[in-house]
């Protein structure tokens, strides 16, 4: 039976710094704002626990907005033998579908077959994969001929290596936008009784007697530091998590690899029906995805280890120019540098093997940890099972007797926005991000602006940068056309001419001078030539 809650408009960020001040001890505070933070967030306050998450940049800030946009069961890991993992990820697949529809939404994948085989191995894989979803299965595979693979992909190419396209199988997975996704678990944070404050930066941990007792904040965006008791400290912080475990313990040993992982922004034209393709196994082993998304098509993805952990990674020539090459093989017409929109790379927490030195050998499994002291890190995994992830973590502070007793709710708990969709959200991929506010929009249209636009190429209007202000949390030009909005990673130069209207309406909402509009646009130009290849 789903659960109600009502819709709960967030705080101001004035009303959030005297809520941190008032408020003298929490049952829980999680660190970190990303996927794994919000879901273990709202984990913990569906559970009735006093409830504080924060973000030291904004929500999804990292990893979590730049993901390949599938919620997905994992085919290769089918393919690798990891039943289990496989079953648990479709079973999550189904519930966050349900949960959220007007985030996420099935879309079907064409895996094109060039050798005699790949029809038959792929096809009998798949029927496993939707056996493996039972019930909560989004529909069934089944395979294609030469004829439908080409009207489901009309761009696919007709010989690849010199082999003949000779059908190929359709399986659907779920797609989603993962920035977006992360919003509606902020929202509904709130809307069970929890905190988060993003722009907040978790500075040293505090313990008394051997056992951590809170942590200290700084404001990023004023000069306020915060002292903040909790009885459970959840470390959720992703390829960073490794940063905060040294706060406690300075020779903790390093348990993250990162991986980097590009995709590529192009025209729809490069894919204009309503389907993905899959490689599933290029030359070089790795997958490649082209999917359309938000009105375009983005491809990727690259694997490739790093050593550094920058917030705002960027993709490699060699990177750009393996998607870009590998593309062209599978398509009829060559994607060219030219074609890029906008590039775009995130760092992937795969849990460090003992003895592995490759991050393609690594699992996407998640890992808890417990310190000594009773820090909790969560880290590794994937969007598709964060709420089974937020729930191994509660489950794990409760048997270690950080929590009282209280059972898991999020399996039933629909997400802000999906109870009461109007009739008329627009379907999904059509590039209009209303479909995103699933109940709200029509408190988006009816803002100031609601038929002005700002970024048409990623259908960005007044009235949304208005409503990322009042009701998102959005504080910075950054936040709307990243993350509220997806202008930065369809088409980055299109975000960077629309800057300067987001900065004056930020500036309106939120009380702030031409100066700080100036310091915003600045800032903004830098990040957004980044995701530029010219």
């Amino acid at each position: 039976m789903p659960i109600s809650v009502p819709a709960v408009q967030p705080p101001t960020r004035p009303e959030l710094l005297d809520r941190l001040s008032r408020t003298a001890r929490w049952d829980v505070i999680v660190i970190g704002g990303g996927a794994t933070g919000l879901g273990t967030a709202l984990d913990a306050a569906a559970r009735g626990y006093r409830t504080l998450l924060l973000e030291a940049a904004d929500f999804a800030k990292g990893t979590s907005s730049k993901a390949t946009k599938l919620v997905h069961g994992g085919v290769r890991y089918l393919a690798q033998g990891n039943i289990s993992l496989v079953r648990e990820a479709l079973h999550e697949r189904g519930l966050l579908a349900r949960n959220a529809p007007h985030v996420v939404w099935p879309l079907g994948f064409v895996v094109p077959a060039y050798q005699m085989f790949d029809q038959p191995f792929y096809g009998i894989g798949l029927k496993v994969y939707d056996m493996l979803a039972g019930g909560l299965n989004l529909s069934g595979s089944r395979w294609l001929s030469h004829r439908e693979t080409l009207e489901a992909a009309p761009t696919l190419a007709e010989h690849v290596g010199g082999r003949p396209l000779r059908g190929g199988n359709l399986y659907f997975d779920g797609q989603f936008d993962d920035a977006r996704l992360a919003m509606a678990l902020m929202r509904t944070l709130f809307d069970v009784g929890g905190t988060a404050v993003n722009y907040m930066r978790v500075t040293g941990l505090t313990q008394r007697n051997g056992v951590i007792t809170g942590l200290t904040a700084e404001d990023a965006l004023g000069t306020g530091t915060f002292h903040l008791c909790a009885d459970c400290v959840i470390n959720a912080t992703g390829v960073w998590v490794d940063a905060v475990r040294q706060m406690e313990d300075g020779q903790a040993r390093t348990m993250v690899a990162p991986s980097q992982g590009v995709h590529l922004t192009l025209p729809r034209s490069f894919l204009p029906g309503d389907r993905a393709i899959l490689i599933p196994k290029t030359d070089d082993g790795r997958v490649l995805f082209l999917v359309p998304w938000n009105g375009h098509v983005i491809v990727g993805t690259t694997d490739t280890p790093r050593k550094d952990l920058p917030l705002e990674p960027r993709a490699t020539g060699d990177d750009i120019d393996f998607i870009l090459e590998t593309a062209a093989r599978y398509l009829a017409r060559d994607p060219s540098r030219a074609d890029v929109t906008s590039v775009w790379a995130g760092l992937r927490p795969l849990v460090k093997a003992t003895g592995e030195s490759s991050t393609a050998s690594l699992s996407r499994e998640h890992t808890i940890v417990v310190s000594k002291a009773g820090l909790i890190t969560v880290t590794g995994g994937k969007w598709t099972t964060y709420r089974k992830m937020a729930e191994d973590v509660i489950e794990t502070a409760i048997q270690r007797q950080m929590l009282r007793a209280a059972p898991c709710r999020t399996a039933d708990l629909p997400l802000h926005g999906a109870v009461g969709m109007p009739d008329d959200l627009p379907p999904a991929n059509t590039g209009a991000p209303d479909r995103y506010y699933g109940a709200d929009l029509s408190l988006v249209r009816a803002l100031p602006g609601a038929d002005t636009m700002v970024v048409a190429a990623s259908g960005l209007t007044e009235a949304h940068v208005r409503f990322a202000a009042r009701h998102e949390l959005a504080r910075r030009v950054e936040d709307v056309l990243g993350r509220r909005n997806r202008a930065l990673f369809l088409d980055a130069k299109a975000a960077l001419a629309g800057a300067p209207r987001v900065a004056q309406i930020l500036a309106e909402e939120l009380g702030h001078d031409a100066a700080w509009q100036a310091r915003e646009l600045e800032d903004f130009a830098v990040l957004a030539r980044g995701y530029m290849l010219d």
